[in-house]
């Protein structure tokens, strides 16, 4: 089959590549994929592998991506038969797996537990880059509430997560305060049904920002774009709150501010990764999540934001395509 793999040089190239034989093996599935996303960080992650290796390429034939969706054809021992013939959503990175292949090829052989079941009546390329999106910011929820977080800002505006956090903080009922850079953004989240959008170019937005983060306790702010707007945000926060750093959009330019603000305020910053939340670490709690997103996954806000497809042979250009913002390359086989 053709896939789309990773040299040492951390260079991507398509190879002819072996697909194993029926049955899959013990708690894994065999996937014809229909579809594959690429992100911020497939590209982040050629130029600057994490240490001890990475996700996107771990497993079988050096197969690249982590991101996509297809139907379920055949499954291994120990797999639930609602999985057999299902669409699916794919996040190959929550299984480390040596019996791994795919997802930016034709056919996949996964642990089942990087899939997410689709609904028969949703279009599946609609989703081939949603799931990564949908966990981390339900795995994020769960964290900032059993932390006693009661209300959290949200920086990335009308992306894709910052669509997925409108829909799920109204869900699960936790305050929020979403920030955009344009008065259209703000319209279309209100549209959603989101309550406080405030514009970061607006010039009230530091005193609206400190009176509601104060108003919601929002103690949580789910940051996925650094830089600027980090430096505007940190001052207006309340006493005692946390800055999760999820993503990097701005980090071209650096974030600034004093320290004082740290030991005054008593601010702490993380890195936040949904591999490494109780959500996923926990099999029992990924299990119960996985169940749950099956539910409301359905929600169009949820959808996968697709730009324009490519073939594989045309990854290079896929790599560089930009666009609107949010909108994604996809790979189709």
């Amino acid at each position: 089959m053709k896939a789309i793999c990773v040299t040492r040089e951390r260079k991507l190239e398509v190879r002819d590549v072996t697909f194993p034989e029926a049955p899959p093996p013990p708690g894994h599935v065999f996937i014809d994929i229909d579809s594959a996303t690429i992100t911020h960080g497939d590209k982040f992650f050629l130029t600057r592998p994490l240490p001890g290796g990475n996700a996107l390429s771990s497993g079988g034939q050096d197969v690249y991506g982590a991101n996509a969706s297809g139907k379920v054809t055949a499954i291994g021992e120990g797999v639930p038969i609602r999985f057999l013939g299902k669409q699916v959503a794919i996040y190959k990175s929550l299984a480390r797996s040596a019996g791994s292949i795919g997802v930016w090829s034709e056919r996949a052989q996964l642990p089942y537990s990087t899939c997410l079941i689709l609904p028969d009546e949703v279009r599946v390329r609609d989703y081939c880059g949603s799931f990564a999106n949908i966990l981390t910011v339900y795995a994020f929820l769960a964290e900032i509430r059993a932390t006693g977080h009661k209300g959290v800002i949200v920086t990335a505006g009308t992306s894709a997560t910052g669509l997925i956090a409108a829909s799920l903080t109204q869900r699960f009922g936790v305050n929020a305060i979403f920030l955009v850079r344009s008065g259209k953004a703000r319209e279309r989240l209100i549209q959603h049904g989101v309550d406080h959008v405030l514009v970061t170019t607006e010039p009230q937005f530091d005193d609206k920002l400190s009176r509601l983060a104060a108003e919601l306790e929002a103690t949580a702010v789910f940051d996925g774009v650094g830089g600027e707007l980090l430096t505007r945000t940190i001052p207006n926060l309340s006493v005692n709150s946390t800055i999760y750093v999820y993503g990097f959009l701005g980090s071209s330019h650096p974030a600034s501010f004093s320290t004082m603000l740290l030991v005054g305020k008593n601010v702490t910053i993380r890195r936040f990764s949904n591999l490494e939340s109780q959500t996923v670490i926990d099999p029992a709690q990924l299990t119960a999540a996985t169940r749950a997103i099956e539910e409301f996954v359905h929600d169009p806000l949820f959808a996968t934001n697709v730009g324009k497809e490519f073939q594989f042979d045309e990854i290079h250009d896929a790599l560089s395509y930009e666009t609107v913002p949010g909108r994604r390359a996809i790979l189709v086989p």
